[in-house]
């Protein structure tokens, strides 16, 4: 019944139970718009070659050469130009009929699920080396048809990424902005994530490429604080002892990981991305917080070893110079990073894990190096991907390591690893997160948190969504807790046939109705009328006689 009270809208939320989490996220990756690249190109266009035909004709010497000239022509048009022009039709429409497709899961999702916010994993466009223009034409379908109802981030709720921000007059290392969790007002707001397809990798990112994105799209490095509203925390401790005093918070961390490997074409970009990722180590809660929940956003995968995910780590490089700069500027230079599945070991471990969320080895560091609470979601890899990145601990034999009897745990060596999550979670990794057993020999706490790579929204790949609630704990453990699920809205050939079927079948309806109101008032059918009514009235005048 809810379903059918949804679709006439007469569900009631206020009823119903469970309470819905406070913190609702949709979560799509990979639109990728097409556009004029996936086109034949203007001067191959119908009317430019027939314009280009008939010039090789009238300019022809002598009858011979316009003879061969015509004949070229109409080949020309039969057998390339007119099969072109019907593959550029048919494209148009794929293009057409894949953003309001796409436009479909949006729509459908937000209206059914009602999450409090939207982000969008990154390559959102085609490809990153359209032009200016054609990049202002995909933006506008993102927003007019795609995503239409939805609008861009405020650029004063995303002052964090900006250049310099933390060394600003009057703001201060750790300055973050505080937001409550308002489903009103963030509900259409679009977090998106810069993906290479938008601004390239770092061997051919530019500062115009970039301002080009946030100037449509929003800031490629930001992060906010979402506390919980006083009301829900208050409805949530029902009479129970908070631990801490502190708010419950959700830092949400928009990071643009494609500037941070190397070689950089432009390596003050690089500069400013470390820079800014030291700043959101600064403004994160101590690790023992446990009131706080660390949502990282970004596109490109973390680092894991072959056979975890469908892409392996990869990284390739360009082989020379540019040979067709824009506005004499290369866009990249030989040896520039070109592509990458993933993000280098190092940048992972060290500035993600350890640096963002904490996460150590050692016994010794701060939580005993277990690490903030929290949750990454990425996409790029478009197949999807769950993971669990941990700590994996190597204790080896007295004779082996060696080590004397009773040698400290932090003392033994450890390494960053990643499996499948769940069904290849080592033993004892999830019980020992939040474990409060001794650090003793025969209990190794396990550092682990998270990863979830999107699979890509596009039809190809199922239209595929993610769902996340997030919600605050406050009768048990008094810790964030989430859950995440995935759901497929099918093939865009479904879709298709769906729209086909029906625009036929009111073609139809409209053409009987059309035929039925053009029957009734054809001269044919009066004449038939007239007669009729004149056979009935000499019946009549008979029968009257007799």
């Amino acid at each position: 019944m809810n379903t059918v009270r949804e679709h006439v809208g007469l569900r009631d939320y206020t009823q119903q139970s469970p309470k819905s989490a406070p913190f609702r996220l949709l979560v799509l990756a990979d639109p990728q718009l097409e556009g004029d690249t996936s086109l034949p190109k203007p001067d191959d266009a119908f009317l430019p070659q027939l314009k280009k035909h008939w010039e090789d004709i009238t300019s022809a010497d002598s009858i011979s050469e316009c003879y061969f000239a015509t004949v070229k022509s109409i080949r020309d048009v039969v057998l390339t130009d007119i099969p072109r022009l019907g593959g550029t039709i048919r494209k148009r429409l794929d293009l057409l009929g894949n953003d309001y497709y796409l436009a479909h899961i949006y729509r459908t999702l937000s209206w059914w699920s009602r999450p409090t916010h939207a982000a969008v994993l990154g390559d959102l466009i085609g490809s990153q080396w359209v032009s200016d223009e054609e990049f202002n034409i995909r933006s506008k379908r993102y927003w007019n048809r795609t995503f239409r109802g939805g609008v861009k981030v405020p650029d004063d709720m995303m002052a964090t990424g900006r250049d310099r921000y933390t060394q600003q007059t009057g703001v201060s290392i750790g300055q973050e902005i505080i937001l409550d969790i308002d489903a009103d007002t963030w509900s259409n707001r679009i977090i998106n994530i810069a993906g290479n397809h938008d601004i390239g990798y770092a061997g051919d990112i530019s500062q115009k490429r970039i301002d080009r994105f946030e100037r449509e799209f929003g800031s490629t490095n930001w992060d906010v604080r979402f506390n919980l509203p006083m009301p829900e925390l208050a409805l949530d401790l029902n009479g129970t002892h908070r631990k801490s005093g502190a708010i419950p918070s959700i830092h949400l961390v928009v990071l643009n990981t494609l500037t941070f490997d190397t070689p950089a074409l432009d390596v003050s970009i690089q500069g400013k991305s470390y820079q800014y990722l030291n700043d959101v180590i600064d403004r994160s809660r101590p690790v023992e917080d446990r009131t706080t929940f660390t949502l990282l956003l970004t596109h490109l995968p973390l680092h894991k070893q072959e056979g975890v995910c469908t892409d392996p780590p990869y990284f390739s490089f360009h082989n020379e110079d540019d040979q067709h700069p824009k506005d004499d500027q290369p866009r990249f230079k030989a040896g520039g990073l070109k592509e990458q599945n993933h993000l280098s070991d190092y940048v992972s471990h060290n500035g993600i894990l350890q640096g963002i969320f904490g996460m150590s080895g050692d016994l010794n560091a701060p939580y005993s190096g277990k690490g903030r609470n929290g949750l990454i979601l990425t996409g790029h890899d478009h197949t999807g991907c769950d993971v669990l990145h941990y700590v994996d601990r190597k204790i080896g034999s007295d004779s082996e390591s060696g080590a004397a009897e009773g040698e400290h745990i932090s003392d033994a060596a450890w390494s960053w690893n990643a499996k499948k999550y769940p069904t290849e979670v080592p033993a004892g990794v999830l019980e020992s997160i939040n474990s409060d057993a001794g650090f003793d020999s025969a209990f190794t706490p396990t550092p682990a948190i998270r990863e979830v790579t999107l699979r890509s929204m596009m039809g190809e790949f199922d239209g595929n969504a993610g769902l996340l609630s997030v919600w605050f704990d406050a009768e048990s453990s008094q810790e964030w807790k989430y859950e995440i699920t995935t759901c497929q809205l099918g093939i865009q050939h479904i879709w298709w046939v769906i729209h086909i079927v029906a625009l036929a079948t009111l073609i139809a309806a409209l053409t009987w109705v059309t035929i039925l109101i053009t029957s009734s008032r054809s001269p044919l059918v009066d004449e038939r009328r007239a007669s009729k009514g004149a056979t009935e009235e000499k019946k009549n005048k008979d029968s009257g006689a007799t």
